[in-house]
Parts: C-alpha cells; structure tokens; sequence
C-alpha cells in the first residue's frame, strides 16, 4: 500500500517525527510513503506558522531514504494552501524547490480560515460551499503546479449542517480544468476519523471525477499521529475498484506511476 498524505514534526500542527512513522508504515507492510508538510503561505490564524525550513526538509528526506532504503520507498512532498493573493507565491515555490509530489489544497476561503469555523459566520451552507468552490476553481484556473487536489470537499468537515447541493456543476468545470493539464485528486481517509460519513471526497463526487475522464488519483491518511497511518486504506480501495478505477497513482519527481488496484484489493 501507499500512502500519499503524512505530516511530520516538519508541519506546524504535527509532532511526530519522522522515524516514528516511517517504522510504524514498515511494520504494516507500506510499500512506500510521501512526507506531505504544511506550507500554508499568509494563514488567517497567526498562532499557526506553517512554514518549514525547506533546505533542512531536503536533507532530512535524503537522510531517511538512505537510512530505509531496503526497508520502504519514501518520497518528498508538500501540501500547499491556496489563497488567491498567493498564486505568484507558490510558483516560484514551485521553480525554486524539487518534489516528488503536491498537494494543492484550500485552508482558507475569502481570507478567513476554515478550521476556527469563522469563515461560516453569516452565511447559510450553501452560501459557504459555493465561495469556496468557487475560489478554488479560481485558483485552479490560473495554478496548476501541484499533483493532486487535496480532500476537495474539505469545506464539509467544518459544519454539522448539510447542503441539500451537491455542487456537482461547479466540481464538474473544476474537473474539466484539472484532468486535460495531468492533475489529479485524492481520496483523503481523514473523513472517516472525524466523524463524517466518508472519506473525502464523498463517494458522487469520486464517481464524478470518474465520468468526467480523471483516472490520476491517490490515497492519503492525512496523518499526524503513526497511528493513523492507512487509515481505512482497505475500504479505500474497495471503494475505488467499485466505482470503476483501475489505478492508484505514486508520484517520482512529479510523475504519477500507476499501481492496478486489483494487486491491492485481496
């Protein structure tokens, strides 16, 4: 199995280091593993910093692969958080720095961060899921120097409130933008550990990016604690084979290899 979404001490909100979890993934039998760290560039709340020195992430990357090499793969990735004023930011992130693999996510819609939960003040659900698919179709449209969309329906865990929309109009020309550029999804397992009723994104929305052609997608755990490693992985799996998909993709130096999911539904 492999899992494409961990954090390490190297992200402000995690304080696993990265032996712990590269030992737990070899003692359940992961094939290979991508460190995923936080940049999140101008995050509403300033008691987070979810910044890294990047030059001592690359050594430290360098160091664990050659400590495990005959034990497990492991790769250099980042999650960035998308904000409209960062764009120019994140690409030269992109031309300066080297990684296997990222992840484009959003934290933060309309300047407020999600996680506190004021980014929902004053607004019904539906008002609140269409700003952030919205902003980050904006983005999209002019960014595209990331590997995958990250938990792309992120906007739900935040709200006990359901939308009676499925937003399937706006996911759909989100699709259309990602899938011709060779970007994909993942199906981010965290869902089922804070309570939702399933990974994320939602199984319609994983069978829309399906009809709509897209076949790059990855499975992550979201992982801060070695605990949680592969969380679900198995009905991950299922899940996708279910719906149709024939692959799950790792990355190498920004390129997807893809591994038929029948080797790993058994």
């Amino acid at each position: 199995m492999f899992d494409y979404h961990i954090h390490s001490d190297f992200s402000a909100d995690c304080k696993t280091p990265m032996e712990t979890t590269i030992e737990k993934a070899i003692s359940i039998g992961l094939e290979e593993i991508c460190f995923t760290e936080h940049i999140d560039y101008d995050y509403p709340d300033k008691d987070w910093i979810f910044e890294f020195d990047l030059k001592q992430y690359d050594d430290r990357i360098k160091q664990v692969q050659q400590k495990y090499s005959d034990q497990i793969r492991i790769k250099k990735g980042v999650e960035i958080g998308l904000q409209p004023h960062l764009l120019g930011k994140y690409e030269a992130l992109m031309q300066e720095e080297a990684f296997d693999f990222v992840i484009c996510s959003m934290h933060a819609t309309a300047g407020m961060d999600l996680h506190s939960r004021e980014f929902f003040k004053g607004k019904t659900v539906d008002e609140a899921y269409q700003i952030y698919y919205e902003e980050l179709l904006a983005c999209i449209r002019k960014f595209k120097s990331f590997s995958v969309l990250g938990h792309i329906d992120l906007v739900k865990r935040y709200t006990e409130e359901k939308s009676s929309n499925n937003f399937h109009e706006i996911l759909e020309a989100t699709f259309d933008e990602i899938i011709p550029a060779g970007k994909g999804i993942e199906l981010n397992t965290s869902g089922y550990r804070y309570g939702l009723e399933s990974g994320m994104p939602s199984p319609d929305i994983l069978k829309l990016y399906k009809e709509c052609g897209g076949e790059i997608i990855t499975v992550g755990s979201d992982s801060h604690v070695e605990t949680t490693l592969a969380y679900q992985f198995k009905d991950a799996y299922e899940l996708l084979d279910a719906i149709g998909f024939r692959y799950i993709a790792t990355f190498d130096d920004g390129d997807p290899i893809f591994h038929p999911i029948s080797s790993l539904v058994k």
